[in-house]
């Protein structure tokens, strides 16, 4: 990615981004979008390779990166991953939290509760297990916590740093089957603003972005069946997104680099920027 490939132009010059997830489709993009704009990036996940990949795309197209493999639930992982980054890049300036995601374990397979469900062979809500819950929640929001915690501590009392976290449009309105999910993005809502306070005294912005539905390689077998055609999911998806589509990975980055830019967001902190085609604003009817 080049610079004039970007939908701003923003300038990171100077500025040491610090990317988590950044082994998969999402932040990897907005990590590409960060070194066209100028920042050094440090791309973390727990997949070294995947990491290390995208770096090397990022220093082909002239900018400048490093993959590091981090596990954000697990302090003394992103310690040293910390130190690597302090001496190769820099002071960590901004920090994007975008590792995340949901697990099986903590899905429901209906939408709605039906009296007999508990004796067939569906998984109800009460067949859904305290490790899945506690991995989902701790996945989204202690692995958004943790790098916070080690990687803010660069940023306190220096101008121009900020956070951004990464919610989801069903923190705004729940969605069906994923309870620990929908919870634990609503709490990186909530953080994302508690956080903002928080930090206000010490020059530290801290915002979120939300996502809509997007389709990616990842989610590809639940929105489309083999032969290409929606599912019925996608149906319900596409009727309840007023824009009537999905959205496209790069419709994040206008948003991510507005906010994390001084000059245009200086006076933005604690919010939560959904980017779902009008669905968190849909009633339905």
């Amino acid at each position: 990615m080049k610079k004039e490939d970007l939908p701003l132009d923003v300038d990171l010059t100077g500025k040491v981004a610090v990317v988590t997830g950044a082994g998969g489709v999402l932040c990897s993009l907005m990590a590409k979008a960060l070194a066209a704009a100028g920042a050094k990036v440090a791309l973390l996940d727990r997949n070294l390779a995947n990491a290390a990949k995208y770096a090397e795309e990022i220093v082909a197209d002239g900018g400048i990166a490093r993959g590091y493999e981090a596990n954000v639930l697990q302090k003394d992982s992103l310690a040293k991953c910390h130190k690597q980054v302090l001496e190769e890049l820099g002071k960590c300036d901004i920090l994007v939290n975008g590792a995340g995601g949901n697990n099986p374990m903590a899905t429901t397979d209906k939408e709605y509760f039906e009296l007999g469900d508990i004796e067939a062979d569906v998984k109800s809500f009460f067949d859904l297990t305290a490790e899945g819950v506690n991995f989902v929640f701790d996945l989204n929001f202690m692995g958004t916590l943790l790098p916070i915690q080690e990687f803010a501590r660069d940023m306190m009392g220096r101008k121009g740093c900020t956070i951004l976290n990464v919610s989801s449009m069903n923190a705004f309105t729940p969605l069906t089957k994923i309870p620990a999910y929908s919870g634990a993005k609503a709490a990186i809502s909530n953080f994302t603003q508690w956080l903002a306070v928080h930090f206000s005294k010490v020059g530290v912005r801290v915002n979120a972005i939300a996502p809509g539905f997007l389709s990616t390689r990842q989610n590809a077998a639940l929105l489309w069946n083999d032969d290409g055609t929606p599912t019925a999911r996608t149906a319900k998806i596409i009727n309840a997104t007023p824009m009537g589509r999905f959205g496209e990975p790069e419709e994040l980055l206008g948003s991510l680099l507005f906010l994390l830019s001084e000059r245009a967001a200086g006076f933005i902190t604690g919010v939560v920027l959904p980017i779902d085609g009008g669905f968190s604003a849909y009633s339905g009817v």
